[in-house]
């Protein structure tokens, strides 16, 4: 958005207007020993051409990559009209949307966007929305155990997102509310057997369900969620709204379909940007829109029969009793919802699935093409989205820093979060990535396996 500051003649008539001769006078109240000397470290000014160059030289210094990585934040083409719709002034520089009077175009958009959602999802009801898929994720969890009324445990598979599953336990954890972790197959990287507990329906409150889940796997979700009904549980589905484009949607899992539907809203337009900001969406069925965070849109008429758009059920700590809220962190953010709803209008169902399968397509191509390296296999079998996971004969750490030098983020180490899986890692591929992309990835992860695995072992030895 540009910014058009006051000439030296704009001031002059304003400060003339309200009887000041300069602008230190409208702070004289503040001590002059409290007020700044000046910005000493802050260099000159310069005009637009030398700062986009400033900018472009600490950008190229960066570097650019070709991005293979996914784990929760992906790469996809962006339309340009996404971004210059969402840029435009009225809804760039918009606040939330308190006055409904003033704000019918902003609450348009929102509740556009929950009508996409929930379509999307094949849920009744959607908010907009929350701070990111990690906070929508432990917002589940409280929501499930307030509409439990019971008990207070979750079972959380291990192949959750690892930083869902921390954000998830440092919002729950002085609540009293247990997360319970439960294994994965090692054969197949989804779901292990579920704990058959006496009296399970008073002790657990609700089944995380991810879909596909953090090694990209496709889970049993309607197996998963009746286990859970039969149960008395909830089901809480975790998911790339991406993928919901290709699969069942979670309103349609097992007989009576998913309770909660949550996750990060950034594959839906909004791009890479240094971890931010994201958005969080959540879905949920009719009976438990009381016991959702956030803020719900509605729309209704006019005494003239004129369509109108309103807040509704804002069940938060600012409009009703702290003790009463369903959470204090549900804040809108409406720039990405905005962006993600453009994204999607642009689209339409058929575009996301065509994005989500020429991703899917390319994933298999490159994994294919891997697997084929001596020394390289798929660490899982079965079914995936476009991420999967492989396991080398050699370091992963050393090989991913080798591929960075020439240009290219070969995914992720998955060292730190499941040691188990030995030299592993998660690579992803979106519909970003052109066949000349696989191919170099190919030829250098080919050329830098081959290197590093046909060097003789260190003859160094301390003394």
């Amino acid at each position: 958005m540009p910014f058009i500051p006051h000439t030296d003649e704009d001031v002059s008539k304003m400060l003339a207007a309200i009887g000041a001769a300069r602008l230190e006078d409208l702070f004289d109240e503040i001590p002059p020993r409290l007020c700044s000397q000046g910005l000493s470290l802050v260099p000159p000014g310069v005009g637009e051409m030398e700062i986009l160059r400033l900018m472009q030289a600490r950008a190229e210094r960066d570097g650019r990559y070709a991005n293979f990585i996914g784990a929760g934040a992906y790469e996809h083409h962006i339309p340009a009209a996404v971004w210059e719709i969402a840029g435009r002034g009225e809804f760039y520089s918009a606040y939330t949307p308190y006055q409904a009077e003033a704000s019918q175009g902003t609450l348009q958009v929102i509740y556009e966007y929950q009508s996409m959602m929930a379509g999307l999802m094949a849920m009744e009801v959607s908010n907009a929305s929350l701070y990111d898929g990690a906070s929508a994720f432990g917002e589940a969890i409280l929501m499930a155990v307030r509409a439990h009324k019971g008990a207070r445990r979750i079972l959380v598979p291990k192949t959750v997102h690892p930083t869902y599953r921390k954000v998830a336990s440092a919002l729950v954890k002085s609540q009293g509310i247990e997360l319970i972790e439960i294994d994965y197959d090692p054969a197949s990287g989804t779901v292990g057997p579920l704990p058959e507990v006496a009296g399970l329906a008073a002790l657990v409150a609700a089944l995380v369900v991810a879909q596909p889940n953090f090694f990209g796997r496709l889970e049993a979700v309607d197996a998963l969620t009746d286990w859970a009904h039969d149960r008395g549980a909830l089901v809480i589905a975790l998911l790339n709204p991406m993928a919901a484009a290709l699969f069942v949607p979670p309103g349609e899992w097992g007989r009576e379909g998913a309770d909660i539907a949550v996750g990060e809203g950034q594959p839906l337009g909004v791009p890479l940007s240094a971890g931010g900001p994201y958005f969080g969406f959540m879905c949920c069925k009719e009976s438990l829109v009381r016991q959702m965070p956030g803020r719900l849109v509605g729309r209704t008429v006019d005494l003239e029969g004129r369509a109108g758009f309103t807040l509704t059920l804002q069940a938060r700590e600012q409009h009703i009793r702290r003790s009463k809220a369903t959470s204090n962190i549900c804040t809108n953010q409406g720039l990405l919802v905005l962006a993600a709803t453009v994204y999607m209008a642009l689209l339409g169902a058929e575009g996301l699935a065509r994005v989500a399968a020429q991703a899917h397509a390319n994933t298999r191509r490159l994994i294919d093409r891997l697997t084929a390296i001596p020394g390289v296999r798929r660490a899982f079998a079965g079914p995936f989205f476009h991420e999967a996971v492989i396991q080398l004969d050699l370091p992963a750490r050393e090989l991913l820093r080798a591929m960075r030098a020439q240009g290219i983020l070969g995914g992720l180490d998955l060292a730190e979060h499941y040691p188990e899986l030995g030299a592993a890692i998660l690579v992803c591929v979106t519909e970003t990535k052109t066949e000349e992309d696989i191919d170099q990835y190919v030829a250098q992860f080919e050329r830098i396996a081959t290197k590093r695995r046909d060097q003789p072992p260190c003859a160094y030895k301390p003394t």
